[in-house]
């Protein structure tokens, strides 16, 4: 439904369109659109009032477009849901008709009304929500995208499967690229395993393959036994100060050793160290790095036991996940017990969900006070592939599986499990309230451990099971990267894991512009879906820098000088360091202090102008006198009702 009407002469120039959101249902089931169209279609310089099922749609932004261009309209209020879901499409529609994209204003409908309200209640808030956005449009003027000069290179901090991904998508696409990587190897993570999962394929091969075309790439330097020490700029023009250093790591140093002992083939992957693609440095020095992109693939760590957890720590007969793995490495006897530190194994107990899905009164937080509440992912998938090469190869081992649920969720993996039943694998599962007991086996069975667990499996019977060897499936937790997180001022999640926008709009960005995230410093993902992200970070970085400069919105905080009189109390309250500074400015023969913004670094919160006594600083697009002319809408339609 539609209702025109042609403004006055004396409003002439302020022609306000506003256009409501059925929502499909999701605001009309609770808000009478039409109710709302009726009311907002006689305030003042409301030119033309519509409503439609999805204005999301294209035949909905049709409409706004067709106003535009006919001239019945030359300002835009949109009713519907959250403006971060939509916001973006109804620029762009308008800036298609040929308008200026900044004249619009949203007024959420959805999540600030439909959602939480119901009835009359609903109708009327949403009336006036769209009637105050009508009176802000009303005080709209066009404003122009800040343009940045962008640096055409990219840096890549970490440099495991998802950093490797990403530094060498970013330079296929023409950029130069650093990989700043914290150990002397490159692989991370990939490199602490000997297989993967369910492909077999080998994880020497795959970094081999991976690292191997980055070492190599013309656009690409490799900066290892590096870490970011100081940081700076803004989206396009980041300045990064990179110191390497010798290792002192005793892990670290030992695969070092071992690399001289052993000689491997030059460009090839050091099984559980990864590949070196340089001699370590001698001595400390610090290089400076310009950038316009940061991609952030920090990666993850191993949950480590806490002492006597399942026994761990406690005696030797208990291990992690990634320390079986690396012991069977190499393992190809068949028709005998597999053998772990000179011992027969004839009997092992795995037990999932170490270190993940840990629930509050249960499960006692760590020294930090916290908890890894959320599911690893990777676990499952990777314990039953271990369980299968053992059953296969040393056949004469039993093996048991206590589990709380499996997830073997991702492509193909479905298949390990299954593999893992017909391979003899006996399963046993345990509610989390109720974990299995693992202890010294007093009997005389041989066995030096056996462990307890009430089985959901056969009606909850208890069932001990003795044994040789317990290994403990133990999740991921996010690398500490406490530095960069003050540094950048990056959002982590209640999971310690880097926070990025939106899951689904915006997956691998992050609010400051500029700085991506890749893999699994931002939530536990398989190989597969850490490359997957890595190479959306590396589209999207690309296209950052493709155009040799970034437009950015210009919602961001203006200076009258007129008024300013370089009191400074703005600088104190900004909340980005050098977004707002003091500058000496002549003045009538004198020099003075007047506030100064830097577009690139504003963040557009409106702290300064919160503080200004003289009203010298408004944010374009939110103004003091936009903010009034809401307010004076919503007090004089209270009045009148």
């Amino acid at each position: 439904m539609t209702d025109e009407k042609q403004p006055c002469a004396a409003d002439a120039g302020k022609k306000v369109g506003i256009y409501i959101c059925y929502c499909g249902g999701n605001i009309s089931d609770h808000v009478d659109v039409e109710a709302v169209r009726d009311q907002v279609e006689n305030l003042p310089n409301v030119t033309v009032a519509r409503t439609n099922m999805f204005m999301c749609s294209d035949p909905g932004q049709d409409l706004i477009m067709e106003d535009l261009k006919s001239g019945k309209v030359d300002r835009v209020v949109v009713a519907s849901c959250a403006p971060s879901l939509h916001e973006a499409t109804f620029r762009s529609a308008i800036e298609r008709a040929g308008v200026n994209p900044f004249i619009y204003e949203h007024a959420n409908i959805r999540e600030q009304v439909s959602w939480v309200h119901h009835g009359d209640a609903a109708t009327e808030k949403a009336t006036r929500l769209v009637s105050a956005a009508a009176a802000k449009a009303e005080q709209l003027k066009p404003l122009e995208p800040i343009r940045v000069d962008a640096t055409r290179h990219a840096t890549v901090i970490g440099g495991g499967i998802a950093g490797l991904r990403a530094a060498k998508d970013i330079a296929d696409r023409g950029f130069a690229v650093s990989l700043i990587e914290r150990s002397p190897f490159l692989g991370g993570q990939v490199s602490r395993l000997d297989r993967i999962a369910p492909t077999g394929e080998k994880a020497t091969d795959l970094i081999d393959t991976l690292a191997g075309e980055v070492v190599s790439h013309p656009a690409i330097t490799v900066l290892t036994c590096a870490q970011v020490e100081g940081f700076g700029g803004y989206i396009g023009n980041f300045t990064l100060s990179v110191r390497q250093e010798p290792p002192e790591d005793p892990e670290t140093v030992e695969h070092l050793k071992q690399i001289q002992v052993q000689k491997p083939e030059p460009g090839r992957a050091i099984p559980f160290a990864g590949l070196l693609p340089a001699p370590p440095p001698t001595e400390s020095t610090t290089v400076t790095v310009e950038t316009g992109v940061v991609v952030l693939a920090t990666g993850f760590k191993s949950y480590v036991p806490r002492q006597g957890e399942y026994g761990y720590g406690e005696t030797p007969y208990v291990i992690t996940l990634p320390q079986l793995i690396e012991k069977m490495a190499g393992l190809t006897a068949k028709g005998s017990r597999l053998e772990i530190d000179g011992r027969a194994i004839g009997s092992m107990v795995m037990i999932h969900c170490v270190g993940s899905r840990q629930i509050p009164g249960i499960h006692p937080e760590d020294e930090s006070g916290h908890l890894n509440e959320y599911c690893s992912r990777t676990c499952c998938t990777a314990t039953l592939a271990a369980a299968n090469r053992i059953r296969e190869t040393c056949p004469e081992t039993r093996v048991y599986d206590m589990y709380r649920d499996i997830r073997t969720y991702g492509r193909g993996q479905e298949s390990v499990y299954e593999e893992a039943s017909r391979n003899g694998v006996v399963f046993a599962r345990f509610e989390a309230d109720n974990a299995p007991e693992v202890a010294r086996n007093e009997g005389d069975s041989g066995h030096p451990l056996q462990v307890t667990v009430t089985d959901g499996l056969t009606f909850d019977e208890t069932i001990a099971v003795p044994a040789d060897l317990v290994v403990l499936a133990t999740g991921m937790e996010p690398n500490d990267v406490s530095d960069l997180v003050e540094m950048m001022k990056l959002p982590v999640g209640a999971d310690r894991f880097l926070l990025e926008v939106h899951p689904k709009l915006r997956p691998v960005e992050l609010p400051v512009g500029g700085v991506l995230l890749a893999g699994t410093c931002q939530a536990p993902f398989d190989i597969g879906e850490s490359v997957s992200a890595a190479g959306a970070a590396a589209a999207k970085a690309a296209a950052l820098l493709a155009r040799g400069h970034v437009e950015l919105d210009p919602f961001v905080a203006e200076v009258d000088l007129s008024r300013c009189t370089g009191r400074g109390a703005c600088v104190e309250a900004c909340l980005n360091a050098g977004a707002l500074t003091l500058v000496d400015v002549e003045e009538n023969g004198e020099t003075v202090q007047r506030a100064r913004v830097t577009p690139a670094l504003c963040l557009g919160c409106g702290a300064c102008a919160a503080v200004c006594p003289e009203n010298a600083i408004n944010v374009n697009g939110m103004t003091l006198k936009q903010y009034e002319a809401m307010v004076d809408r919503i007090v004089s339609e209270t009045e009148a009702a």
